[in-house]
């Protein structure tokens, strides 16, 4: 099956049940990207800023480009004036420099805050306690360039369904307490980003609203 026929099948599944997709075009050619576009795909995740910033450069402007790699502070400022949104924040300290970039681009950015969910202690996030400190501390309450529109997490990498079962539900908790308690009036804060090629599935059925898919519709690299 080719790319645009897998982008308007998956795409068709997804807009039924209120789900975003955001297609991984990490190490895909321009050509391929441009393929995705054409079949009617505007949004596309990236992990490295470099190669982000040369694909937002050389593809259509109405793209909505996603950071969904872990994000270095000192790389904010070159995405900061397009970026769309950023899945992968994962402290105040990287919070305050997206708000500060943000500001000299006269933009609010949206941003997802990373909770770690994973058995894998490789993988980035904030844990439940980190979480409710940001929220309550009085800096993410002068943040004025930020506005964030959810939570986002990445499963173990495990054939075990069970337990990725268990921690996108978690995640789906921890969101809705966190929407409860601090976010209650604000209806900006909808996206639940989890949910990858191996696992989407599972990420809808615990109740995500954006999923992150490479494999599913590019093919293994």
């Amino acid at each position: 099956m080719d790319i645009a026929e897998q982008i308007k099948i998956i795409n068709a599944e997804l807009s039924r049940l209120n789900v975003t997709l955001v297609a991984v075009s990490k190490t895909k050619p321009l050509e391929t990207i441009q393929e995705a576009y054409d079949a009617g795909q505007r949004v596309f995740g990236e992990n490295i800023v470099q190669e982000l910033i040369s694909k937002y450069e050389a593809l259509p402007k109405d793209i909505q480009w996603h950071q969904i790699g872990h994000l270095q502070r000192n790389k904010v400022k070159y995405i900061a004036p397009f970026i769309a949104l950023i899945h992968s924040v994962d402290s105040l300290k990287l919070l305050h420099e997206i708000d500060k970039e943000a500001a000299k681009n006269n933009r609010i950015i949206d941003c997802l805050l990373q909770v770690h969910i994973a058995q894998e202690d490789s993988k980035f996030g904030l844990d439940h306690v980190g979480l409710i400190e940001l929220l309550r501390s009085e800096e993410f309450a002068g943040l004025k360039h930020v506005r964030v529109r959810g939570l986002m997490g990445i499963a173990t990498n495990t054939p075990n369904e069970r337990e990725i079962k268990a921690e996108f539900g978690e995640l789906k908790s921890l969101f809705d307490g966190i929407k409860l308690s601090f976010f209650r009036h604000d209806s900006d804060f909808d996206i639940l980003s989890m949910g990858m090629s191996a696992d989407y599935k599972i990420a809808i059925e615990q109740g995500c609203t954006m999923v992150r898919l490479g494999s599913t519709l590019f093919g293994d690299r």
